[in-house]
C-alpha cells in the first residue's frame, strides 16, 4: 500500500529567478514602455520586500522612503481592486529594504515612481489589476523561461526563503511578511531552488566543490 505524502513543494522565484523574469519583461514588445517598467519595477519590489500583492497595488508615493531604506503598509487593495485595509492587525508594519536585492529595488523604484498617489496604477489612476499583470506580464516571461507558472505570491514566497537562507531572525522575518503567527512563517518553508542550494555548498554547475 502506497503512502500519501502531502507535498511541500510550493513555488517560490529566487532572486536570480527574478532578475531573469525582468529581462523577459524587458524584451517583451507586447507591452509599452510605461508598462515594461511599471511590471519590471513591480517584480522587483515583489521579491525584494516580500509584500502580498494587494499591498503592493495599494502603495502610494509617500509611503516610500528612499532616505530610510522603508516601505509603510497601512493599506490592501481586495479582489475587487478597492482599496481598504489590511488583511490583519500584524500585516500593518513598516518592512525595511536593508540588503542588497532590496537596495536594487530601491534604485529601480526610484528611477520609475515620478508621480504621486498609487504607486502601480492604471491609467485611469486605479489600482491595477493582478489578473492583467499576470497574463500580460509574468506568465509570459516564466513561460519563455521554462520557469513555473505562477501567481504574484511566488516572489513573496522566494524573499521569505532568502532571509531564511541569510540566517534573518524568525521574528524579524514574522515582522517583515506581517504574519499573525509564526506557524504562517514555518508554512512559507518550500523546496530550495538548486541555485540557492548550490550556493549554500559553494558548488558549481558540475556539482564539483569551489575552490575556497
Amino acid at each position: 500500500m502506497q503512502m500519501s505524502i502531502s507535498s511541500r513543494q510550493h513555488v517560490s522565484y529566487s532572486w536570480e529567478q527574478t532578475l531573469r523574469i525582468v529581462g523577459q519583461v524587458d524584451q517583451n514588445d507586447q507591452l509599452g514602455d510605461g508598462r515594461r517598467e511599471q511590471y519590471k519595477t513591480l517584480f522587483l519590489l515583489a521579491a525584494a520586500s516580500g509584500l502580498r500583492i494587494g499591498e503592493l497595488l495599494a502603495l502610494r508615493a509617500d509611503d516610500i522612503d528612499f532616505e530610510r531604506g522603508t516601505v509603510r503598509v497601512d493599506e490592501s487593495v481586495d479582489r475587487m481592486r478597492k482599496v481598504g485595509p489590511c488583511k490583519n492587525v500584524t500585516a500593518y508594519r513598516t518592512v525595511v529594504l536593508g540588503d542588497a536585492e532590496a537596495q536594487e529595488a530601491l534604485r529601480a523604484l526610484k528611477r520609475f515612481l515620478k508621480h504621486d498617489g498609487l504607486v502601480f496604477c492604471s491609467k485611469h489612476n486605479g489600482p491595477l489589476a493582478e489578473t492583467t499583470i499576470l497574463t500580460q506580464g509574468l506568465h509570459p516571461a516564466v513561460k519563455a523561461l521554462n520557469l513555473p507558472k505562477a501567481g504574484m505570491h511566488a516572489f513573496r514566497r522566494g524573499c521569505n526563503r532568502r532571509w531564511e537562507l541569510a540566517r534573518v531572525s524568525g521574528a524579524v522575518i514574522r515582522q517583515q511578511m506581517g504574519h499573525a503567527t509564526a506557524d504562517m512563517t514555518t508554512l512559507y518553508t518550500g523546496e530550495i531552488p538548486i541555485e540557492q542550494v548550490r550556493k549554500q555548498f559553494q558548488l558549481d554547475s558540475n556539482g564539483a566543490a569551489k575552490a575556497a
